[in-house]
């Protein structure tokens, strides 16, 4: 009787089995054949101008909204490159920026439109610099920049791998060419105080730089490129090579620099002393000194609302365009 009732199990088991591979291979012929039942919306004229018109309804007052937060922001933005050459040095830059016998301070002064509320964003802007150039951006070792001398392979840094015989930390044309330019804000006699900390993204102070990973044997060699590092300062403290090292897409880029904590009111007028130091003249690029406010969008950026405006106009028109075509030709 046990092996009887063994042997109806299985055969329950085996017909259970036979019933879904038939179902399976039922539904697959189906499919295969586009017989399985499916929605199909019949795309009649006034469904069509409808969802055109409610597009439009829809993105236009976004794209306003938008454009006027944008609006909202106010920056101040000033190139320097070009002003602080001395006249004598603006048939020769390249000569100029390159002798470090001459001193590369300069002034400059900003005249503020309207009030600004703090925090107040510095960035340095640069223009015709390609940090998206193959050969830039794959001269960097993150093993390194992580874990320092353990790391032993820096053969993607060259030619910036090391110098006098030992390794560079960090190495590689990136950190190499770090920017190096300094700025010093002056309003009524009295020096504006600039934050320079949390300027680097968190997930990259913590996780991409090493906390125990010390500058070493950097810009030693007699090619200096930008800016050098304290040694005693660790990678994950180094925040102005941290936001270097994310390098940008564009030839044109902005990287923060800092932020002034207090409010500056309309028509302040702010004395810059700055230390003229990065070369750029080499290759035709620019330098701009930017203070920007932010809005709940970020910064100023009218793209983003000239988009939903434009989609939304293009998108009534085409509505309009259909309406008449049906008006015109009905079904």
């Amino acid at each position: 009787m046990e092996v009887e009732g063994g042997n109806t199990s299985a055969n329950d088991a085996v017909a259970r089995k036979i019933s879904i591979q038939s179902r399976r291979a039922k539904v697959f012929y189906q499919f295969t054949q586009q017989n399985l039942p499916a929605c199909k919306p019949v795309l009649t004229p006034s469904w069509i101008v409808t969802t055109f018109l409610l597009m439009g309804v829809i993105f236009i007052p976004i794209g306003l909204v938008t454009l006027r937060t944008s609006h909202s922001v106010i920056e101040i933005v000033e190139r320097y490159d070009t002003e602080c050459i001395p006249e004598k040095f603006r048939g020769n830059k390249v000569s100029y920026i390159k002798d470090s016998t001459i001193l590369k301070n300069c002034s400059l002064y900003l005249k503020v439109p309207k009030h600004m509320k703090a925090p107040i964003y510095i960035y340095y802007q640069l223009d015709n610099y390609y940090q998206n150039h193959r050969r830039y951006v794959k001269s960097r070792n993150d093993q390194q920049l992580l874990h320092g001398l353990k790391s032993n392979d820096t053969s993607s840094c060259q030619p910036e791998d090391s110098s006098n015989g030992l390794p560079s930390v960090p190495c590689g044309l990136i950190a190499w060419s770090l920017f190096n330019d300094t700025f010093k804000f002056i309003r009524e006699s009295s020096e504006l105080v600039v934050n320079r900390k949390n300027i680097a993204w968190k997930s990259d102070r913590n996780h991409k730089f090493g906390k125990q990973v010390y500058p070493f044997n950097f810009q030693n060699g007699t090619f200096i490129g930008g800016g050098s590092l304290d040694p005693s300062v660790p990678l994950s403290d180094q925040e102005d090579l941290i936001v270097w090292m994310r390098t940008a897409a564009l030839p044109s880029f902005r990287k923060m620099y800092g932020r002034i904590e207090e409010d500056l009111d309309a028509d302040d007028v702010i004395a810059v002393h700055l230390m003229n130091n990065y070369n750029t003249y080499s290759f035709g690029g620019k330098k701009k000194l930017v203070l920007s406010t932010s809005s709940w969008l970020g910064g100023k950026n009218d793209f983003l609302g000239v988009a939903y405006v434009f989609v939304g106009s293009s998108s009534i028109i085409i509505s309009l365009v259909f309406m008449l075509l049906h008006v015109k030709n009905p079904r």
